[in-house]
């Protein structure tokens, strides 16, 4: 997903929101890195459409406070072998 960067990044941020998912799956749904998604959204995106930004940021606040526990969870599964 190419050309306009500005375009991409309100693509990106109404995805995180619409599905409140990772950075993680943003990239891999965008076919994108995780550094660009990053970028589109903490650089690019308050420049032209604060609100957008200031919506997509609390999504991506809540996965980083919930993300120890993903984490356990995670560990969990691979050790039980499920």
């Amino acid at each position: 997903m190419k050309g306009n960067m500005e375009e991409r990044a309100v693509r990106l941020a109404q995805y995180i929101i619409e599905n409140r998912t990772t950075v993680r799956a943003a990239a891999d749904r965008f076919g994108v890195s995780k550094s660009t998604v990053h970028k589109d959204l903490s650089e690019r995106l308050p420049t032209f459409n604060r609100a957008l930004f200031l919506q997509a940021k609390a999504v991506l606040e809540e996965n980083k406070a919930q993300r120890h526990i993903r984490g356990g969870i995670a560990t969990r599964k691979k050790y039980k072998g499920k």
